[in-house]
């Protein structure tokens, strides 16, 4: 029987239990499933009629529009995010008291404010000062969005980053100093590197949260595909009823489809990482070495040579 630091081992009255449990509450949920679909067969949402609106031109188009303009956020947002959390990872971690305690106060700010509020008082905030910004409707919830999203994903990639930094080995670090490298040298091409290749499953898992969030510009009345999605059950109407599970169903697959692609992107990169060649390359036993290769090698071997000489006369 095997143990466990966590928990006991289950016996074998336990785990039959544990199975009873897991069928009756397996069972349960498929019993609730059912039900719904059944209710919502009887309510004709599942007929014909309701699925031949996706065969139309207009509402295509309307979805094409959302998943646009829903990328298009997270791609400002993501890059955004990525470059202000790298900053205040970075400015956390400074040795300036004045640039660690702002750093530390934006993030446990943005962190601990809810997303959907940060979103809100921005919108607000540029409906107010739209004609001193210079900023049209549009442009307006696309600002609110993408600031909203900026602030609060990138705090929480600055303590994802914060982490792997310190992660890294210290003898790295002060292997790195004792070549004479600065501190700003020492972060950008020794620590954070490392700590972004150590974190990337959880850098793109926030990622794809980033992705999700971006639903909330819902609430502001911005044209994603969440709010296209709504305007279109909304406005639709197919056997006096409106369509809503089929454009939830649709909208569901894409919003899947979106992170799946999204998470295989960020394996594709991981694996490639992995293969990726570095370090020198050593030559094997018997051939020759390149012309470079034998540079370096007598550079190595050139301060022994004083010694073996000093050596000969002493002996």
């Amino acid at each position: 029987m095997s143990s466990s630091v966590l928990y006991d081992a289950p016996g074998p009255k336990a785990r039959v239990r544990n199975r009873i449990f897991s069928v009756v509450g397996a069972l349960a949920v498929l019993g609730l499933i059912v039900f719904a679909v059944v209710r919502l067969n009887d309510k004709g949402q599942f007929a014909p009629e309701m699925w031949d609106i996706f065969n139309y031109a207009g509402v295509r188009t309307s979805i094409r529009d959302g998943v646009l303009t829903t990328l298009k956020v997270f791609a400002v947002a993501a890059v955004l995010s990525l470059v202000l959390g790298v900053l205040l990872a970075v400015g956390r971690l400074s040795d300036h008291k004045p640039v660690r305690w702002f750093a530390t106060a934006f993030i446990e700010l943005f962190r601990a404010v809810p997303l959907l509020i940060t979103i809100y008082v921005l919108w607000v905030l540029f409906l107010t000062y739209r004609s001193d910004l210079g900023l049209s409707g549009d442009d307006t919830g696309f600002w609110a969005l993408v600031i909203g999203l900026t602030v609060y994903n990138g705090s929480v990639q600055a303590e994802v980053l914060r982490a792997g930094i310190n992660a890294v080995p210290k003898g790295q670090r002060e292997a790195a100093y004792a070549l004479g490298m600065r501190k700003t040298q020492v972060m950008m091409t020794v620590l954070v590197p490392q700590a972004v290749r150590a974190m990337l499953p959880t850098i793109i898992s926030q990622l794809v949260v980033t992705l999700k969030d971006t639903s909330l510009g819902y609430v502001i009345t911005y044209q994603e595909l969440l709010f296209q999605l709504q305007q279109l059950a909304g406005n639709t109407v197919v056997n006096d009823d409106n369509p809503y599970v089929p454009v939830i169903i649709v909208g569901g697959a894409i919003y899947i489809a979106m992170c799946l692609a999204l998470s295989a992107l960020a394996t594709w990169i991981e694996r490639r990482g992995r293969r990726a060649k570095t370090g020198i390359r050593v030559a094997d036993a018997g051939q020759p070495l390149a012309a470079a290769d034998a540079l370096d090698v007598i550079d190595q071997s050139a301060p022994a040579a004083p010694q073996d000489a000093a050596a000969g006369k002493t002996n």
